[in-house]
């Protein structure tokens, strides 16, 4: 009897954060080690089905480092990074295409579809979704990019069908030319055009700590002002870094909030947004 009233007493608990996700729109980009283990990739597809069945229009954005450098090197060529950043070359970039939006995007799309048929995939050159441009303008054979523009129109148009869209980090310039962008910075870029409620970034670490071998000492809410003080201090270092600055871009631009989780903890996604503690660190205006 007692273990019923108690999941009575959840579901009562969880009805106010139903009733306020309700109607809402969450980017979610998905991830580090949360995409090579088939057990915590299904309680991530389990979390964004549970959202989208209570009425949250969730957009799903992914790259899939691990994956891309394990096919280079079936491929004999050495994975190469600058400041953190995939250096690619025409070689690599056909093969992070490949791997992307043939692979990645499409075993993802089939996990979501294994019961219920919600899930479309997209890359970025899908109906002009992003417009790319290269990151380092000075190397014309570096086909690493960035976002130009987002025409999020297709993205609507299956949000208002009921569908999940499943976006790969890949677009295309206006001449056609490929370019591999950063997944963070495709989510940042997408929520801003959608003015989302969310953006969520799952990544390896609990999210911002005054000291990162301590997950005791995680932040779980910041505004940017005290976001700018951490980063002065060299707290914020590394790759934490470029994730922040995706959150800081999106929040100067619409979107309501930005958090940073650890995608290696079970249900992470619900218990980050339909708790009132959450699990990882908030970051608003």
């Amino acid at each position: 009897m007692s273990n019923n009233f108690e999941s009575v007493q959840v579901l009562s608990e969880l009805l106010p954060f139903i009733r306020c996700c309700h109607g809402s729109t969450i980017v979610i980009k998905y991830g580090g080690s949360a995409m090579k283990d088939d057990d915590l990739k299904s309680k991530i597809i389990e979390d964004i089905l549970f959202l989208s069945y209570i009425g949250v229009k969730v957009i799903i954005v992914h790259g899939g480092g691990p994956m891309i450098n394990y096919w280079l090197k079936q491929m004999d060529i050495e994975p190469q990074f600058l400041n953190g950043i995939r250096v690619t070359d025409k070689k690599t970039m056909e093969l992070v295409e490949m791997v992307l939006v043939g692979k990645v995007n499409k075993d993802l799309v089939a996990l979501f579809n294994r019961s219920y048929n919600v899930a479309v995939g997209l890359s970025g050159k899908d109906a002009n979704l992003i417009t790319a441009s290269s990151f380092f303008t000075n190397q014309p054979n570096n086909y690493t990019g960035k976002v130009e523009k987002v025409n999020p129109e297709i993205i609507n148009l299956l949000l208002s069908s009921g569908y999940i869209p499943v976006i790969a980090s890949v677009a295309s310039d206006l001449k056609g030319q490929a370019y591999n962008i950063n997944a963070d910075s495709v989510a940042g870029a997408i929520a801003e055009s959608l003015s989302a409620d969310k953006l969520i970034l799952l990544t390896d670490t609990q999210g911002i700590m005054l000291n990162v071998n301590s997950p005791s000492t995680l932040i779980k809410n910041l505004n940017m002002q005290q976001v700018e003080n951490l980063k002065n201090q060299q707290i914020i270092l590394g790759g934490m870094i470029p994730k922040v600055d995706c959150c800081i871009k999106a929040l100067h631009n619409n979107v309501g909030s930005a958090h940073i989780i650890n995608g290696n903890i079970k249900h992470a996604l619900l218990l980050e947004v339909l708790t009132s503690s959450g699990i990882g660190s908030k970051l608003v205006i």
